[in-house]
């Protein structure tokens, strides 16, 4: 059950933090997608479809993308890449979302960033179609999420609530402190927070915050997304708080056949000896992002026949 407010965010009996277990939730989500594409089917209508863009040679965005079609397949869910070279000009991308968007049986669409550098991101963005915006960036799905109205949740931001509403982590009167003030996940879990439902109590920090760490020790729930390896440390938490990290870095690590390894914005290790909760990298937010996605592309087909 989750806490009542009159009680330590911390049960007495946690010695270290209890981990959420990210994979097993984002395990979770698909069975559930994977079980409602089922039914949608056998009511007689198509496939969901999710169309992703993959610009260039990035050799990590095109393990993100197959690892997007893989499960999107394992979901139900029909879709394709399409690639394009490096050298792709920035009118003839905007042609080719614009078509996307116009084309009936495409439910979802998905451009993968970083594009290339004379590509400007936020035209080719601007130029999706907002109800097949499955990533949930177009200014028109940032407004509806601001205002509280329908539209499609980035993907790591409802993850991240995701994972709190499994563990049971109540979020009602208190307080949260996100380290990061993207687009991509500190400006619209903040806003997703404050909805109706949720009534969290937010935050919005950054590198520059005057007081930073007090600012930290203030929150009962503490999201990392300021992509700076180990930035958030032992004594910046709350005893009992829940930690959810969303930071994704590289760093060298000769014993490791790629020569570096991963970890999160958070000093893990410290940091789960005074936490109530904490979300591991790899393991915690990343594999939510995908189970998301999955969710948002049923989602969008079901919007787009009712």
């Amino acid at each position: 059950m989750p806490l009542q407010a009159n009680q330590p965010y911390k049960p007495a009996f946690f010695e270290v933090a209890q981990i959420i277990d990210g994979k097993a939730v984002a395990a979770e989500v698909r069975r559930n997608v994977r079980a409602e594409v089922a039914v949608w089917t056998s009511e007689g209508h198509a496939q969901p479809y999710l169309a992703v863009i993959l610009v260039g040679e990035n050799p990590a965005s095109a393990s993100y993308v197959r690892g997007k079609i893989r499960a999107s397949q394992d979901a139900g869910i029909a879709g394709d890449t399409l690639t394009f070279g490096a050298n792709i000009t920035e009118q003839e991308l905007l042609d080719v979302v614009r078509d996307l968007g116009q084309q009936p049986n495409v439910d979802g669409i998905l451009v993968q960033l970083p594009l290339p550098d004379h590509i400007r991101a936020d035209r080719i963005i601007a130029e999706l179609n907002p109800d097949k915006d499955v990533d949930g960036l177009h200014v028109v799905n940032a407004g509806r999420l601001a205002t509280g109205q329908v539209g499609f949740i980035p993907c790591t931001p409802s993850g991240v609530v995701e994972l709190l509403r499994h563990s049971e982590i109540e979020t009602r009167g208190r307080r949260v402190v996100i380290i990061g003030r993207s687009n991509l996940v500190g400006r619209p879990l903040a806003s997703l927070l404050m909805h109706k439902g949720y009534d969290a109590t937010v935050t919005v920090c950054h590198s520059r915050t005057r007081n930073l760490s007090e600012v930290c020790r203030e929150a009962d729930i503490l999201v990392a997304a300021i992509g700076r390896a180990h930035f958030v440390s032992a004594d910046m938490i709350k005893p009992g708080a829940a930690v959810i990290d969303v930071g994704i870095n590289r760093i060298e690590d000769n014993s490791r056949p790629s020569g570096y390894r991963l970890t999160g914005d958070v000093d893990y290790e410290a940091v789960k000896e005074i936490a109530g909760w904490i979300t591991p990298v790899p393991g915690g937010v990343g594999p939510m992002t995908i189970a998301m996605l999955l969710q948002n592309t049923l989602l969008a087909a079901k919007r787009r026949t009712s």
